[in-house]
């Protein structure tokens, strides 16, 4: 398995560029990392409340993976289990670990474990997680309860 360090954001404006970036489908393609996904995620539950993520981010990631010349078909892009587990996932973090600090929270969520690139495969088998249908609509684990 393959090992990453996790790259913390130096600044709430940094998480807030990655948010923005995304909703304006102007972040550079290199700079939307594991952590820039979580740092939107998070940005978006303390900070815009009117965008309701469970709903909405699906369309918004779908939108920028086009904009920075990516597809979202059955084996690439847009993942729709990946992205409602992270979220529940980022909302249950909050939930636990209230900071009302933009950059103390995106920061603590990263050093968690939830932050590991493995924490899906916790819950999911891979060959349940990384199916067709799990790509394109929501997939109860196979493995162990969110």
């Amino acid at each position: 398995m393959i090992e990453y360090t996790i790259r913390p954001f130096a600044s709430a404006a940094a998480i807030r560029h990655v948010g923005e970036g995304l909703l304006t489908r102007t972040l550079p393609k290199p700079e939307w990392t594991h952590e820039a996904h979580l740092a939107a995620c998070t940005w978006l539950l303390l900070e815009r409340p009117e965008i309701h993520p469970e709903s909405e981010l699906p369309a918004i990631i779908r939108a920028y993976n086009v904009a920075v010349g990516g597809v979202n078909d059955d084996t690439q892009g847009y993942h729709e289990t990946l992205t409602q587990l992270y979220i529940r996932g980022v909302r249950r973090f909050l939930s636990e670990h209230a900071s009302g600090d933009l950059l103390t929270a995106v920061n603590a969520l990263l050093a968690s474990p939830m932050a590991e690139r493995s924490w899906p495969l916790a819950h999911y088998s891979r060959e349940a997680l990384f199916s067709v249908a799990a790509r394109r609509e929501w997939t109860e684990p196979d493995i162990a309860p969110i």
